[in-house]
């Protein structure tokens, strides 16, 4: 869509970002009701959420607006207000469970408000898309104690929800949720004592990851160990877009890919509260793989060593292409490293794995590496015809 002349610059660079959106298109609520319960009882959001609803909610309906609450990513995860409005707010599709993230939805206050990390105000024809031109909104981004961005406070309507009352009011509730925030991180630090949690993914071997922290183990499902094995194989974070190719191998399963995270992060928060899955980009920490152990050994010249760590292929039955990708990184790490100054003790070793055994190469190498009248020898010469054979 052109960008008209004349707008704030602040509107006209969110319409450049918004460029690849269809602005005839309604968000849809890509999240289940018992996601969205959850969401609004646990975490950050959970705690806001009645300090919102005791000091903004009758205000609001009063004013003929709604109030949004979004999480980092731009979902909606309570929307309420005075009932006009809110028929008049469904029906472009602000509803609880859509997302409005700018990438996705286009210009809009709560939108813009966690891609710019500060309070916005959108005056109803600056919105993108062409459903929301009829009203205007105003939001600010809700932050932990420790600064990070967990959402947006938000409220829709009529010119009142510009009005210049509007964004004090918003800031105020905000400065109270975050208030309780760090009440809450303060109440958890002191309620147990301060423990280094040791948080192992085990990748290698098995088509599903297993994880491993003081408290047991949990094996997780397929797409969950391929979304952390795509995360812990690129420490830098990957944006939604990215991680959704990485992971479904298609950039429009961005939708599916964040509520898949919004699953995930409950189960890291019930069995592994140590690891953080963070937004914007999408980052995994306090995590280590058994993929790291094996190259870390391999990078100090422990050869043996890390051939016996080596259980097998990193989840072997995953198609995701960013698995793919890391399986084949580290295939390629040990083929070298074997190649380059293995020894004879970690090249054989190494050709009884399955990735040693079809290479033609590294059996060619323990044929070197053996005395000329090892019994091994007619095994291996028979290997390797076989790979050579058409």
């Amino acid at each position: 869509m052109h960008t008209p002349s004349g707008l704030r610059p602040l509107v006209a660079a969110s319409w450049r970002r918004s460029a690849r959106v269809d602005p005839d298109v309604v968000p849809e609520p890509a999240v289940d009701d018992d996601e969205l319960d959850a969401m609004r009882r646990a975490g950050p959001l959970g705690t806001a959420l009645p300090v919102v609803r005791r000091l903004l909610l009758d205000d609001v309906r009063s004013a003929g607006c709604v109030v949004a609450l979004a999480d980092a990513t731009g979902r909606l995860v309570w929307v309420d207000g005075a009932r006009s409005a809110r028929r008049a707010a469904e029906g472009m599709g602000f509803v609880a469970g859509a997302d409005w993230a700018e990438d996705r939805a286009g210009t809009s206050a709560p939108g813009t408000a966690l891609r710019l990390g500060r309070p916005v105000q959108i005056h109803a024809e600056e919105h993108y898309a062409t459903a929301v031109k009829r009203f205007s909104c105003t939001a600010v981004p809700l932050r932990d104690a420790s600064g990070a961005l967990v959402g947006a406070l938000d409220i829709t309507g009529d010119d009142r929800a510009v009005e210049r009352h509007t964004l004090p009011l918003l800031t105020a509730t905000a400065a109270a949720a975050e208030a309780e925030l760090t009440l809450a991180t303060l109440r958890a630090a002191t309620a147990r004592p301060t423990v280094t949690e040791s948080v192992e993914l085990t990748l290698l071997g098995s088509d599903t990851a297993t994880l491993r922290t003081g408290r047991g183990s949990l094996a997780l499902s397929e797409r969950h160990s391929e979304i952390l094995a795509v995360l812990a194989a690129n420490p830098g974070g990957l944006a939604a877009a990215d991680l959704a190719v990485a992971v479904y191998g298609d950039v429009r399963a961005v939708t599916t890919l964040r509520a898949e995270v919004v699953r995930l992060r409950r189960v890291l928060a019930v069995h592994a509260p140590a690891a953080t899955l963070e937004s914007r980009p999408y980052r995994l920490r306090g995590v280590r793989t058994d993929v790291e152990h094996v190259l870390s050994a391999l990078d100090r010249g422990a050869r043996l060593q890390a051939v016996d760590r080596y259980t097998g292929p990193v989840l072997p039955g995953s198609v995701s292409p960013g698995v793919d990708d890391l399986r084949d990184r580290v295939r390629v790490r040990f083929r070298e490293a074997m190649l380059q100054d293995g020894g004879a003790d970690a090249l054989q070793a190494w050709a009884r794995t399955p990735d040693g055994a079809a290479d033609e190469q590294v059996l060619r190498a323990v044929l070197a590496s053996l005395p000329r009248r090892s019994p091994r020898r007619a095994g291996l010469v028979a290997a390797i015809e076989a790979i050579e054979r058409p």
